[in-house]
């Protein structure tokens, strides 16, 4: 499978746990004899101010940080276009789920999924999108930018014990119409990261599911990187979801 990736994502770019020293490379140490690493490049700035305000977009760049946080949206971008051919994982920090269009928290800066899909539409590349976003934290972010629009459907699962979950995401992804399926990855709702709730192979199952839908539909699929936070496990996640997308 195609993984966008770019060697500035080693960087440590503040002191905050999604940009924590080895956190990418374990990643990379996992999934690297089974992915295609795809080089991205920075979003260009109308594709961040669709989504942003220009008071946030020079708050980010204020904190230094504009040129990293447009890197993963370039890097969100990449890994939906791909998606529309092919499942992709865009194996991208800083997360995004947490950016509003005029504030963020939480690790993000730029709302990377909102770049992506918002870009998607406006270029005629697809009718309609369903975010799973099956981070631990609710995606607030994605939801105050995208939430409104009809041809947008948000799913972040109830935590609940792990089969109802499972239930509510397989049942969901059942329904949906979307001809593009796209993934908030947040691996930090794993038994061993800070929810203590889901398997590793969940993630297989949730990707399969995904997968499936989008063939359904005739349409595409792709995810991207939001949280988890043990170095141990967090590669052997990400794989068990590329395993799973790869299967529907």
């Amino acid at each position: 499978m195609k993984v966008v990736f770019h060697e500035d994502f080693f960087r440590v770019y503040t002191s905050d746990p999604a940009a924590e020293s080895g956190r990418m490379e374990a990643v990379i140490e996992v999934v690297g004899p089974h992915a295609e690493l795809v080089k991205p490049g920075p979003a260009a700035i109308e594709d961040i101010a669709a989504v942003h305000t220009a008071h946030h977009i020079e708050y980010v760049r204020k904190v230094g940080l504009h040129d990293m946080a447009s890197l993963a949206a370039g890097g969100a971008i990449l890994a939906s276009e791909i998606g529309l051919k092919e499942p992709c994982f865009g194996l991208i920090r800083p997360p995004g789920h947490h950016a509003s269009a005029g504030s963020s928290w939480g690790f993000c800066y730029y709302n990377n999924m909102a770049v992506a899909i918002e870009r998607l539409k406006r270029n005629g590349l697809m009718n309609s999108a369903f975010i799973l976003d099956f981070d631990l934290h609710f995606g607030d972010g994605t939801v105050n930018i995208l939430g409104k629009k009809d041809y947008v459907t948000i799913l972040n699962p109830d935590r609940g014990d792990r089969n109802s979950y499972l239930r509510e995401v397989l049942n969901t992804l059942d329904t949906t119409d979307a001809d593009m399926i796209a993934i908030s990855a947040g691996f930090d709702n794993h038994m061993q990261d800070w929810g203590g709730l889901l398997a590793t192979e969940d993630y297989t199952e949730m990707g399969r599911a995904v997968r499936q839908a989008s063939v359904r539909n005739g349409g595409g699929c792709f995810a991207i990187l939001e949280g988890g936070y043990n170095h141990r496990v967090l590669g052997h996640n990400v794989l068990a979801l590329m395993e799973g997308l790869s299967e529907g």
